[in-house]
């Protein structure tokens, strides 16, 4: 079976160009976006239910534009008025200037690590006396939480927004059209056997990207053809080109 086909489990990119725009265009490739999943922001009422006070913490862990996104609606909605004094610590600097939108940058105190949560030790251990809160999904990895209990820090975590399946099926969507289907979150694994409860992979390609993502399609019984990052991989693109080039050319 020759690669015509790829389904992209995450929404279209804003404009025409992206990072698999070259590679369809080299390999003569189709690829569609479609979104598994959607982001859904936990009620007021099912906030009050986690008895967090969002107050009694002096800085906030985000990690990611979700998680900043739904703790500032959270806290306009019990009309929280978050003081000045708040530190913000962040995985990412780009995640940390997402907190424009909501705050005066150059007034707070703003601390970032380098993509990887592990790159935050340093900043947590300058700052133990800190009382921290985690917004976070109902579908987590617990990398934060694992770090700051080895830390022995003082937090809490709370759901501020879930993570549920589009109904993929009832749109009609026909999955069987793709010879390659590729997944960047174990909910698009749970996603596709939900919306699917049938699913059949046979010669269909499944691609996962992480190794959370790669553990749910193996334990859900699908057989993973393309998995990243890898040493000759580290990039989604990468792994299928090199998929893609071998099988073609077979």
């Amino acid at each position: 079976m020759r690669i015509k086909k790829v389904l992209v489990s995450q929404p279209k990119p804003a404009t025409e160009k992206s990072p698999y725009s070259d590679i369809a265009e080299q390999y003569g490739l189709k690829v569609e976006f479609q979104s598994f999943v959607r982001v859904e922001g936990v009620s007021v009422k099912e906030f009050r239910q986690e008895r967090i006070n969002i107050l009694d913490h002096s800085a906030i862990v985000f990690t990611s534009r979700t998680a900043i996104d739904h703790f500032f609606r959270i806290c306009t909605e019990l009309r929280v008025q978050v003081p000045e004094s708040m530190k913000y610590f962040c995985i990412s600097e780009a995640i940390a200037l997402y907190l424009q939108k909501y705050i005066v940058y150059r007034k707070r105190k703003i601390f970032f690590g380098d993509k990887k949560v592990e790159d935050m030790v340093k900043v947590f251990q300058k700052h133990k006396n800190e009382h921290f809160l985690v917004p976070l999904s109902d579908v987590n990895r617990e990398d934060v939480s694992g770090l700051l209990d080895r830390l022995h820090l003082k937090y809490a975590k709370a759901i501020f927004y879930r993570t549920v399946p589009n109904d993929l099926a009832k749109e009609g969507f026909d999955i069987s059209d793709f010879d390659v289907l590729i997944f960047y979150t174990p909910a698009g694994i749970r996603s596709l056997l939900q919306n699917y409860p049938d699913y059949k992979q046979g010669d269909a390609v499944i691609a996962a990207f992480g190794a959370a993502t790669a553990e749910a399609a193996e334990e859900s019984g699908l057989r993973l053809d393309i998995k990243a990052p890898t040493e000759s991989a580290p990039s989604m693109i990468m792994a299928l080109e090199q998929f893609v080039k071998i099988h073609n050319k077979k």
